[in-house]
């Protein structure tokens, strides 16, 4: 027997008592906060359209969480190979330093090496065009890319036709282009099935799917002298925090319990057991 304050229990009265206990180091993990960490931009690297490496000039900044894009070409994205983002919040900022041009900056979600220059690419594009020349448009849009890119024209990226299919334009900015040496905070969320962008604080898009998992890329397509800073990557809560069960993406009842739902069971457990140490 186990004495606890005047409450004498029996083994099967000390092992329910014990369980709030083993659950705590599940549910301490699900209290705390992430919190934003500085990327390291050393190990990325750029592809450029159909094997055209260099149409970028990617230059890493002081500190290793800035990026410089200096090169007016064709599409060019940097990205950090073999990573995986979906579950993460990527943020910083974007600035064009230049006033001599007025084409495309932004960003690549779920891209694996080499797929600008793929016959069978799959990813998605948030891209931000500062001045309408028609049949290319100002503003800010979510495109999905698929298909053969080694026989697309780069003109594809340029109007969001053939393998650029754009499915969604930005609740403010959709037709509104970006400003010369202006800061913008971007803050992008990646998961299997939802793309959500912010700019200044602002929901810009957000849009549900079934999406692959790849990278995080920064995007430009004939466009240069653009700043990516302060660039942070932190981890998304756990949904059942905050959703119920099957919804919000935490599992169904009946699947595996996930950190969130065994920290509350075991405040509760824990909970009972004050009760019945009171009323002794």
């Amino acid at each position: 027997m186990l004495n606890w304050g005047k409450v004498s229990l029996s083994p099967l009265k000390q092992t329910f008592v014990a369980l709030p206990f083993a659950a705590l180091p599940v549910l301490i993990p699900s209290m705390a906060h992430a919190v934003p960490v500085p990327v390291d931009l050393s190990g990325w690297i750029e592809n450029g359209f159909q094997g055209n490496n260099g149409a970028g000039t990617w230059t890493v900044q002081p500190g290793n969480d800035s990026v410089l894009q200096s090169t007016n070409g064709d599409p060019t994205v940097f990205f950090e190979p073999g990573s995986n983002a979906q579950g993460t919040t990527l943020k910083g900022t974007i600035k064009v330093n230049t006033s001599g041009d007025d084409d495309f900056i932004g960003f690549f979600l779920g891209y694996q090496d080499g797929e600008l220059n793929s016959n069978n690419a799959d990813f998605w594009m948030i891209d931000w065009k500062q001045g309408d020349q028609s049949p290319a448009v100002d503003g800010l849009a979510l495109s999905h890319v698929t298909g053969d890119m080694t026989a697309a024209p780069a003109n594809d990226f340029w109007q969001h036709i053939g393998t650029v299919n754009e499915v969604q334009r930005a609740t403010t900015l959709g037709s509104t282009g970006w400003v010369d040496f202006q800061e913008y905070a971007f803050d992008l969320i990646f998961t299997s099935t939802q793309i959500q962008v912010k700019v200044n604080g602002v929901v810009e898009l957000d849009y549900a799917g079934n999406f692959s998992d790849g990278a995080f890329g920064f995007y430009n397509y004939s466009q240069s002298n653009v700043l990516y800073a302060g660039i942070t990557e932190e981890d998304l809560p756990n949904p059942c925090d905050t959703n119920p069960p099957g919804t919000g993406g935490c599992p169904p009842v009946g699947q595996v319990p996930v950190p969130g739902t065994l920290g509350l069971l075991g405040l509760g457990i824990l909970g009972i057991g004050q009760v019945r140490r009171k009323r002794a």
